[in-house]
């Protein structure tokens, strides 16, 4: 495991476990040696994330849109950032340049990250973990959903299977 993409909010939230979890994963990361890929911003849970990794010695590597570097709120002290056009291609690259993808407590754009990352796994385009954050049970009624996709015939088993669940940074085989 070389590198991994977070998907994860522009926001913080007001749930401080959520905000521990992304301080211990950049610990983590930063100590085994792997590098995060995450959408290239200083606020929310990606800046407490990205400034967890970089302040422990690892490496960072941002993902920004022209969209939203206008917003100016690039982080300024990563590893590399990379410039892309679009958010189309900001999520292929999340998508497809990393070795695992962590899905932690976001918003939309969170939501389409992650989709994004299921489809093409199941469109057997990538062949790696998607692995899903339920911190305090912030996903709990996504993941019952999806079940009743399940139930009621709109999605088979094995695409249900394709998103792996933790509900801690310690529960990643790979940063044991």
């Amino acid at each position: 495991m070389q590198r991994v993409s977070v998907f994860c909010g522009s926001r913080k939230g007001n749930d401080p476990l959520i905000v521990r979890q992304a301080e211990l994963l950049g610990k983590l990361l930063a100590g085994k040696g792997i590098e995060l890929v995450y959408g290239g911003t200083r606020v929310g849970i990606m800046g407490v994330l990205a400034d967890s990794v970089l302040s422990h010695g690892g490496k960072v590597v941002g993902i920004m849109p022209a969209l939203i570097e206008e917003k100016r709120i690039a982080h300024e002290g990563l590893t590399k950032m990379v410039q892309v056009p679009d958010l189309e291609e900001r999520k292929r690259r999340l998508i497809t340049d990393c070795d695992a993808i962590i899905v932690f407590p976001g918003s939309y754009g969170t939501m389409d990250e992650m989709f994004n990352a299921l489809v093409y796994k199941q469109l057997d385009k990538i062949h790696k973990p998607v692995i899903l954050f339920n911190i305090g049970g912030f996903y709990d009624p996504m993941l019952l959903q999806l079940d009743r996709m399940v139930t009621l015939g709109f999605m088979p088993e094995r695409f249900r299977r394709n998103l792996q669940v933790v509900t801690n940074c310690l529960d990643l085989e790979f940063l044991r």
